[in-house]
Parts: structure tokens; sequence; C-alpha cells
């Protein structure tokens, strides 16, 4: 199999560097060239006809957004995966990327002490999403044993509880299915979406902007609320608990899990203990199986899960581990599951999986 070729742009020698190091260490990757700025990467794009490219957010001459605006008007299918600061204004630069048509991010390395450790850090965010995106027509390898058995159990019928999951692609899948749920959709809604703190934020703000519900950044003891979808912030857990006047958010910072935090596993266990069988779970697009376990815990109580498929998936790891468990009630295209959730949460018969 050929190398997967990279074209790296950034206007910081260091960055590049490091970059550029990261990438030809590794055996499946190889950098064909650099750019330190949108107009260059322009050329080089026509020139080199790379697999995917690595882009800045703020250059010289031509910045990263405007760069990928003029790469989408020529290719729509070229992956961009944006190189971004864990600042406010990184991530709201960040999420319009998304919006335009990114493919994903990575946040540069901050107080990691030392280069060998910002090596690490781009190493293993940045090496599996290349991979991902440009090997996404690869079968998926099979999902890892489960933690906890599948064990079958009628649908109760109700949904007081909708809890989404997603990761590589969600931000924009979010959009799309938060904005098709009704103005008077009465069901809480619980949001587990890896990303860093600052940046689930302002997730949560373009999520209320653009939907017809109540969206925000979940705060610890925040009560759930007909209508209202509250975003796990990012370097948090967010788990419920039933008090005697409603169930309440508990944020915590304890260790990782699947190598996430928020993890959509926590949220999803934390969801059956609270809710039983009465919850809707939703995995959206995603890298690796991060929810797969608590659906597991959910259908264990009967309740029902969606995902979304493969073809419409920016990465169909976290869904498609649920769905080759066989966990899902239905696996849907994006476009169907805000309509599904509509459904469901209005007392809907089991759902039927689109061929």
């Amino acid at each position: 199999m050929k190398p997967i070729r990279v074209l790296v742009v950034d206007d910081a020698v260091v960055v590049r560097k490091l970059l550029t190091t990261v990438i030809d260490d590794d055996p499946d990757l190889e950098v064909v060239g650099i750019a330190a700025n949108g107009v260059i990467a322009l050329g080089k794009i026509e020139q080199l006809k790379p697999d995917i490219v690595t882009l800045d957010i703020e250059m010289p001459e031509m910045d990263g957004i405007t760069t990928l605006r003029e790469i989408r008007k020529r290719d729509r299918s070229l992956p961009v995966i944006m190189f971004s600061t864990l600042t406010e204004r990184g991530a709201t630069s960040t999420l319009e990327a998304l919006a335009l048509g990114a493919s994903d991010y990575v946040t540069k390395p901050a107080n990691v002490g030392s280069v060998t450790a910002a090596m690490d850090a781009v190493r293993r965010e940045l090496i599996p999403k290349i991979k991902a995106f440009c090997r996404k027509n690869v079968p998926p390898p099979p999902p890892p044993p489960m933690a906890a058995k599948f064990v079958p159990v009628p649908l109760t019928g109700r949904c007081d509880l909708v809890a989404i999951g997603s990761s590589t692609g969600g931000p924009n899948a979010l959009a799309t299915v938060i904005g098709q749920l009704p103005a008077g959709f009465d069901k809480p809604i619980v949001i587990a979406q890896h990303m860093p703190a600052v940046f689930t934020r302002y997730l949560a703000q373009r999520l209320d902007g653009g939907s017809k519900i109540r969206v925000r950044e979940a705060e610890h003891g925040d009560m759930l609320e007909p209508g209202l979808a509250l975003v796990a912030p990012g370097d948090h857990h967010m788990t419920l608990r039933r008090t005697a006047g409603g169930v309440t958010v508990v944020l915590d910072q304890k260790p990782p899990v699947n190598f996430c935090r928020p993890a959509v596993d926590v949220l999803f266990r934390s969801a059956a203990e609270v809710y039983g069988g009465d919850v809707l779970a939703v995995v959206l697009t995603g890298m690796g199986h991060d929810g797969r376990d608590g659906c597991a815990t959910l259908k264990q109580r009967g309740a029902t899960v969606i995902v979304q498929d493969q073809a419409s998936s920016v990465v169909w790891g976290m869904p498609g581990a649920v769905h080759q468990s066989g966990l899902a009630d239905a696996t849907l295209p994006l476009d169907d599951v805000g309509h599904a959730i509509t459904q469901r949460a209005s007392g809907g018969a089991r759902l039927r999986e689109r061929i």
C-alpha cells in the first residue's frame, strides 16, 4: 500500500518541523510538501496532488479559513485537518472551519514541557485521523470484545431522556440532528462530544443559534429540563443524579475513559442508572468505540439505541462498533436521525432500519 501523501501548511517553522518529523516517522505516511501560507498551499495542492492537508488557522497573506474556502471551491473531497490553538479565538475559528467543510481538527500542544512530549501529543492526535480519513473505504476492524454482555429486553415504550454521543465529525452531525428537532420537543437531552474545554462552550452556542430548542454547555448542578440540551464541558465527565427536585448534572475530572473526558460510556451508564430503560441513546460519527459499552448497559435495561450509518459518518468507528455488536435498534443516515429522535420521543413504535 502506497504511503499517504500529506501537505503541511503552517507559517511557523518550528511547527512545520514538528509536524513533518511526526508524519515522516510513520512508514504509512510521507510529507510531500510544506507551505507557509494559504497562497503557497493552493499552488502546491495543484502541483503535488496530496491525499490530505494539515492546515494552520492563523497565517499571513491568506489565513486558514480563507484557504479552506478556496480548497472547497476546487475540491469537495480532499481531507483537510485544521491545526488549532486552545484559545477562544482558536475554538471559534475551528468550529467555523468545520462548518465550512474541514474534515476535523487537532489542537496544538500547550504546556507539554518538552519537544518529545509535544511530538507524542501530535502523534497521538493527528496520525490516527490522517489514516482514518485517507482510508475511509477500508472496512473497519472488528470491535474489541464488549465489557458488558448484551441481554435483549423488550422496549418499555417510554422515552424520558435523549442521550447523544459523538466525536470526529460530531459538531456538524450534531448541528444537523439538533436542528431537526421541533420547537415543542419536550424531552431533556444530554450530549457528550469529544472536544477540549474551551471548544464545547462555543459548540453549544452554535448549536443553540441553529436550533429551535435551547442548547448550552452544562454546569455542575444543572437541572435537566424538557426541551433543553446540555453539552458536557470539555475535560469533564458528565453524569446524572436523581434528587427530590428532579435529575441534576454532576461534573467531575475522574480519569479518562476510552482515552476521553468527557466519555460517552460514562454518560450512558449514568443515564441507565437514573432512567433505566426509558432512554433513547444516539451514537453519531466518531473514531474508536466510546459509547458501545454504555449502549450495552442501556440495552440491558430496555433502552432504544440509534446509530448513524457508515455512508453519512465522517468516521464510522463509534456508531460502527455499536452496530457491529448488535446493539442498534436502527442504523440511519444522518438526515434521518433527528426525525427518528422526534418519533421515538413522542412515543413512536420501534424504529426500522432504513435499507
